[in-house]
C-alpha cells in the first residue's frame, strides 16, 4: 500500500476502474468547496465524508446490505467495492476485503485519536471512507472498515456476468 505525502500534487484526471465498463476509464478529479459539497450532500454524509467523521457502529444501513451490486462513493459516484468483497466483521461498519481496483481508492496516514491508522479515501474526490486494518479474512488479510454515510449501494444483479468479460 503506497501512502503518498499529503502535500504531494494530485493530477487533475486519473484512471479508475468502472464496473459497468469492466475497464479502466479516465475521469476528472472532483474538486469542490465545502459550500458546494454542503449543497449536494446530506448533513451526515458531509460530516463523515468531507470532515472525516465516523458514524456510530451498527447504525449505517449498508452494514446489513446483502444484495449483489456495487458500493459507490456517496460524493462523486466512483465505484469503490463490490458485494462479493463484503463480509461481516462484527464491528458494526460495512467491511470489505479489497476495493474494486487499487486506482479507485487512495491512502493517508491518520494520526487522530492517539493512534496511527491508515485512512481510505476516494481517489476521485478525496472523500473520507473509513480505515483499512490488517486483521481481515483471507485471501487479502485486509479489513476495509467503511462508513455507510460515505457510500451508496447500487444493485447490479448481473454483476458477475459483467466481471466475467
Amino acid at each position: 500500500m503506497n501512502i503518498p505525502h499529503k502535500d504531494k500534487a494530485r493530477p487533475l484526471a486519473i484512471q479508475v476502474f468502472s464496473i459497468e465498463k469492466n475497464a479502466l476509464i479516465e475521469v476528472a478529479r472532483a474538486v469542490k468547496s465545502d459550500e458546494e459539497w454542503k449543497k449536494i450532500l446530506s448533513p451526515e454524509t458531509f460530516a463523515v465524508a468531507r470532515q472525516k467523521g465516523t458514524e456510530r457502529p451498527f447504525c449505517g444501513p449498508l452494514n446489513f446490505e446483502k444484495r449483489t451490486g456495487v458500493f459507490r462513493c456517496a460524493c462523486c459516484g466512483n465505484d469503490l467495492f463490490v458485494s462479493r468483497a463484503k463480509f461481516d466483521s462484527g464491528t458494526g461498519w460495512p467491511s470489505f476485503i479489497e476495493p474494486v481496483h487499487k486506482n479507485n481508492v487512495r491512502y493517508e496516514k491518520d494520526y487522530s485519536f492517539m493512534m496511527i491508522r491508515t485512512e481510505v479515501l476516494c481517489a476521485v474526490c478525496d472523500a473520507h471512507l473509513g480505515h483499512v486494518f490488517d486483521d481481515g479474512p483471507p485471501p487479502t488479510g485486509k479489513r476495509y472498515c467503511m462508513n455507510s454515510a460515505s457510500l451508496v449501494f447500487v444493485p447490479l444483479p448481473n454483476l458477475e456476468k459483467i466481471l466475467e468479460k
